[in-house]
């Protein structure tokens, strides 16, 4: 069994917090998607980044695997060191996208390749379920979109030997597919026996973790950088949405976190679109000069202004 080194996958400090473990997933997240990458090991990568992701997001799992880290060197053989076993978090099952290292840690993989042939089975057994995760980019929820999917089945030959084999769908993904929501592919399962029907397969819904936009429910939210002059006089600047950018008005005397609603530019819905939010965050220029200084040294005489008035109240 091959050592995971989460953060070493994820090219974070062991002592980073859970917004820069975020950071660092989404980036790779974006760059080895199997839909945009040419990198020979896209998909490999992509999975792995993800499964870094599920255990470092996650204060639990992240303890337990610190705690077994000391003992392994990322990509070498490990065995557990004595006294270790799988956790087997409760009502936690994953199908077929990590590896048997995060499987001996967290419990089942899914992987069980005799079930559903199992001989104390009744003949004419329906096949095995099949779930696996199907990520898509928030863009691709606002239509409906064809992707391709692959994944592993248990198969029984002739022999009665269970082996897996590849698999290999065209999937039509409906405009408006939310975080979880399960799609299932009927009778595209494991194999039955006897006269059974096939399992079905069941697409878990994930959406790839955007540069730019948080998802909430089914709005968009962007943090929207503005210079201090903006922010007092006012400005016209450009935001990108999902489908483009557009002209946004800032209002005179905007704060640092004041809300802006874009309508109709967050995901899709039933009824209708959730809308984007752009969040206001006031930048400083990264230079500076003598007279620059100057003006805003003028510019706080003039204004007689106390950002903390509150304060003494």
């Amino acid at each position: 069994m091959e050592f995971k080194d989460y953060y070493k996958i994820l090219d974070v400090d062991p002592d980073a917090d859970n917004k820069t473990i975020k950071t660092a997933y989404r980036k790779l997240a974006r760059k080895y998607h199997p839909d945009v990458s040419d990198h020979h090991d896209a998909e490999e990568k992509f999975k792995e980044a993800g499964e870094a992701y599920e255990v470092l997001k996650n204060t639990k799992k992240r303890a337990e695997y610190d705690e077994i880290r000391e003992y392994g060197s990322h990509g070498q053989h490990f065995q557990p060191p004595p006294g270790s076993q799988s956790s087997g978090h409760s009502g936690e099952h994953y199908q077929g996208n990590f590896s048997d290292f995060f499987s001996s840690m967290f419990g089942n993989s899914g992987r069980d390749e005799a079930q559903g042939f199992r001989s104390e089975y009744a003949f004419n057994q329906k096949g095995q379920d099949i779930e696996t995760d199907m990520p898509i980019f928030l863009e691709d929820t606002l239509s409906d979109v064809s992707k391709t999917i692959s994944y592993r089945l248990p198969n029984r030959d002739s022999n009665g030997r269970i082996t897996e084999i590849n698999k290999t769908l065209n999937v039509k993904i409906p405009a408006g597919a939310d975080d979880g929501e399960r799609i299932r592919l009927k009778g595209q399962g494991a194999q039955s026996i006897g006269d059974g029907p096939n399992g079905d397969l069941y697409l878990r819904i994930r959406l790839v973790p955007h540069p730019l936009f948080d998802v909430e429910a089914h709005n968009l939210i962007i943090t929207t950088p503005i210079a201090p002059w903006e922010a007092a006089l006012g400005a016209k600047i450009q935001i990108p949405t999902l489908s483009g950018k557009i002209n946004v008005l800032i209002p005179a005397n905007s704060q640092t976190g004041q809300r802006l609603r874009i309508k109709g530019k967050g995901l899709v819905r039933k009824d209708g679109h959730g809308d984007l939010y752009a969040v206001l965050k006031i930048v400083m220029p990264d230079t500076s000069n003598d007279e620059i200084t100057q003006q805003w040294e003028q510019l706080a005489a003039k204004a007689a202004f106390d950002p903390r008035a509150e304060w003494s109240k």
